[in-house]
This record gives structure tokens, sequence and C-alpha cells, in this order.
């Protein structure tokens, strides 16, 4: 293997982003990325009566009810957003089932918003965490520094097993470190100890967050592949297990079930949004399904209709 085979350009990574999805998105969504950070930068300035030409989505319809009068709501509006990544890069986002990981997901995700942000002059942060928070990238702007971000992800070393993944530690650290408010981006497959759904829902009260949950489709269903050995990617436990077996194959996807209802349910009782990225996903596609779910919604909530973080997966 060669060197550069070795080491990942991040230059040509990011070159390859741009030209790939970022151009794709900008044609799709013409330029206006508001859509993705729906309800982050806008201040509630004043309630006043309905006028000719108001918008009708400003409506506050709940006012609007007590007053027996139409009253629309009024913003400021902070055009400078800071996000933060929120990285778990622990040994089970190295899964993948074909030729694409978790791991790479993630990284291609993480490039892509960052570069959209940055060159709008918005400031993006990291948090990685292995089996711990062990690097911090404080907020900054500019390709170089999506650059830098990009570096960090790639030049981790690999590792083959670890304790057992504790999200929660990762989000009262980054809790901690983010003080100003901002766009949160949790990117995990959320395979972890419990106890992060109190800590998700505590950031969530102060930021705008959004759970963006990496998965494999053999993480979901087991195939008949005949008699295999299953390990656990972070504490290297192994299993010998028989998939021709339709009963455990069955077993299999009813667990699997349970882990996706309780994970759903967690982010909507921590009142968060939730990006589904699968390994066999086209990241434009995502990110498109994404942003026109948060539209419609917004669109609601602008009216009143909506409370502002009913839970939501996409």
């Amino acid at each position: 293997m060669s060197e550069s085979q070795r080491k990942p350009d991040p230059e040509h990574i990011l070159r390859r982003l741009e030209w790939t999805v970022i151009r794709r998105l900008d044609g799709l969504l013409h330029g206006d990325y508001r859509t993705l950070f729906r309800g982050f930068g806008l201040d509630l300035a004043d309630l006043r009566e309905y006028q000719y030409q108001d918008d009708v989505r400003h409506i506050d319809w709940n006012v609007t009810a007590r007053l027996q009068t139409p009253y629309v709501r009024e913003y400021n509006e902070d055009r400078e957003v800071t996000a933060w990544f929120l990285l778990d890069l622990s040994p089970s986002v190295d899964f993948g089932s074909h030729q694409v990981r978790k791991r790479a997901v993630s990284m291609e995700f993480v490039t892509v918003l960052a570069r959209v942000l940055t060159r709008h002059g918005n400031r993006v942060g990291a948090l990685l965490y292995g089996d711990t928070v062990d690097t911090v990238i404080p907020a900054r702007s500019g390709r170089r520094h999506v650059l830098h971000l990009l570096h960090r992800m790639l030049s981790r070393p690999d590792r083959t097993q670890s304790g057992e993944t504790d999200l929660k530690h990762l989000l009262q650290t980054a809790f901690q470190v983010m003080q100003r408010r901002s766009v949160v981006f949790v990117v995990s497959d959320f395979i972890s100890a419990p106890g992060w759904a109190q800590p998700l829902a505590h950031i969530a009260q102060r930021h705008e967050v959004v759970a963006v949950r990496l998965y494999d489709p053999l993480e979901m269903e087991m195939p008949d592949l005949g008699l295999v050995v299953i390990q656990d990617s972070e504490t290297g436990e192994q299993l010998f297990v028989d998939t021709h077996d339709r009963g455990f194959r069955k077993r299999f996807t009813a667990a699997a079930e349970r882990r996706e209802t309780a994970l759903r349910s967690a982010f909507r009782e921590a009142g968060v949004d939730a990006l589904e990225l699968s390994t066999d996903d086209e990241l434009v596609d995502a990110i498109m399904r994404f942003a026109d779910l948060r539209k419609r919604r917004s669109q609601l909530a602008a009216g009143g209709g909506l409370p502002q973080h009913l839970g939501m997966n996409a």
C-alpha cells in the first residue's frame, strides 16, 4: 500500500465534496441553507396586530385565539451561526457491511456541513470522542479551518477495541465547552451505555440540536450468511452464530426494532430532530430529505401550529 493510500489527503477530499455534493446542494436549495437551521438565530422581538401583506405563517394562533384579533410575531435575526460537531469516533463507527463504513459517512457529512457554514462567515468547532473526549477544536471560520478539522478526523489511529462507549461523558463535556447558543450536531451511531438522553435534553434547552444517527443496514436485519463469527467492535468479544437459523434472525430483527423504538423515543423526549444516515445512503438525498421535513415543520411552527421541539425523524 502506497503512502498516499495510507494517508488520505484532506485537500483532495474537500475538493471532491465541494464538486460532487456542495455544488448539487447549492442548486437544489438555491443557495439558501437556512432550512437546515430552523429556528436558530431568531429571537422573538415583539407581537403586533396583523396587517395587510404580512406573512400569514408568522401569525401566532394562540395569541390570536385569546384576543380574538390576528397577531403576528416579529423577530430579530442573528445572521452569524456557530455550529458544533460532537463526534463519536469510537470503534463501533468503523463498522460497514460493504465498502462504506459509518466513520466515512460521518466524515463526509461533517466536512460538507462545516464547509457550507464557514464559507458564509459562520464558525464551526468540534469535540472528538474515542473512549473519552480527547480533542476539542475551537470554533473558527474559513476553509483552512475545515481542512484542519478534516485532518484531525483522518489522522486518528485505528482502534480495534476499547471500553464501552459512554455518550453521556461527551455530552456533559460539550455542555461545559459550548457557552454561546449554537447549532449542535451530535454525530454518532448511539451504541452507548445508557444515561445519555438526559444530558442531550439538557443541551437542547440551550442550543438547537440535531442528532445525526449513523447506521448500517446489516445492523437492522441479519441475512442468511451461514456460520459466522460476530465480534463486538468495542469490547472485542466474539460470538459464533448460525445465521441460517431462522429463529435467530427473527430474534435479531426484533431486538433491532426495540432498539430503534427506544432510540427514537429518546430523541423525541429530548426535544431534538434526528437525521438518519445509512452507509448505503446518498449524502445529498439524505440532506435534502431532512431539509424538506424541517422546512415544512418550520412553516407550521411559524404559524403557532406546532411546538418548536416536536420530535421528528428524517
